[in-house]
């Protein structure tokens, strides 16, 4: 592709490629990549529990003890099953980030237990549930 302006040559990958390095780069120094998640909200570029923070351990918790369905348990927070489904899986929630298959150390403060989360993915990971 050539530049309107001087006519140089440059091509599009390098720029898809220097934009995901930057983004591995804000992501190994524990920057969220997106918007907020379900619990959390940004305050001076910062990821911070939201008032509902507790509702993410009711969830997690309620989907490891209780014997609801997806659906079911989705339908009390008013969450999509597949809304659900990523809460569940949601490293953020454990104080880390994931990005491009990798997991980094957060900068915000989890709301919920890595073993508490860990179990949450035995039993997904049990039912069959991806």
């Amino acid at each position: 592709m050539k530049c309107p302006k001087c006519g140089h040559e440059f091509e599009e990958e390098n720029r898809g490629e220097k934009q995901k390095q930057g983004m591995i780069k804000k992501a190994m120094k524990g920057n969220l990549m997106s918007r907020a998640p379900f619990g959390y909200k940004i305050q001076d570029g910062k990821l911070i529990p939201a008032e509902n923070f507790r509702e993410i351990e009711e969830i997690f918790e309620k989907f490891l003890n209780k014997n609801l369905s997806l659906r079911k348990l989705a339908g009390k927070y008013k969450l999509s099953v597949n809304g659900l489904k990523k809460v569940l899986k949601n490293f953020t929630y454990i104080g880390k980030i994931k990005f491009n298959n990798q997991i980094y150390e957060g900068e915000h403060k989890p709301i919920i237990s890595t073993t508490l989360f860990n179990h949450v993915q035995n039993k997904l990971e049990k039912l069959g549930i991806k």
